[in-house]
């Protein structure tokens, strides 16, 4: 019994089986319409992994083929956008329509010159008064 667990090893341990079945036909005669009907389901499942992997090489060329259109289209999407700004304008509210963002200024820094919070005062204790040496 083999261990294999990908589909292509499976695959491989059922066409070796296939193959031993074949080799000892005469010393299996018995086996015989079995072992027909388990070359027929054989030759099907090798043609679903030869389909799988068409599709596969497919699918990684499609994925190269939507990259490469991404691609494009973003840099003809960043010329678009600067022709957007320069009809109208880089202040223009109209912008925002397009996904852009208005200049709107540059924001202030705060002045160096403000006070910076000063620490609450220590705070006084109170010593008890020494005592009166009359006092006894």
């Amino acid at each position: 019994m083999s261990k294999e667990t990908t589909q292509k090893g499976k695959l491989g341990d059922l066409q070796r089986l296939l193959s031993s079945l074949s080799a000892n036909s005469a010393d299996l005669a018995h086996l015989e319409p079995t072992r027909a009907r388990f070359a027929e389901l054989l030759a099907q499942a090798q043609e679903a992994a030869d389909r799988q992997g068409v599709h596969t090489a497919a699918k990684q060329e499609a994925t190269l083929a939507l990259k490469s259109a991404i691609s494009n289209c973003e840099r003809l999407a960043n010329v678009l956008r600067l022709g957007v700004k320069q009809h109208y304008g880089i202040r223009s509210e109209k912008l925002a329509e397009f996904g852009l963002q208005p200049f709107r200024g540059l924001k202030t820094k705060p002045d160096d010159e403000e006070p910076e919070p000063t620490a609450p005062p220590p705070v006084e204790t109170k010593a008890p008064a020494p005592a009166d040496p009359t006092h006894e």
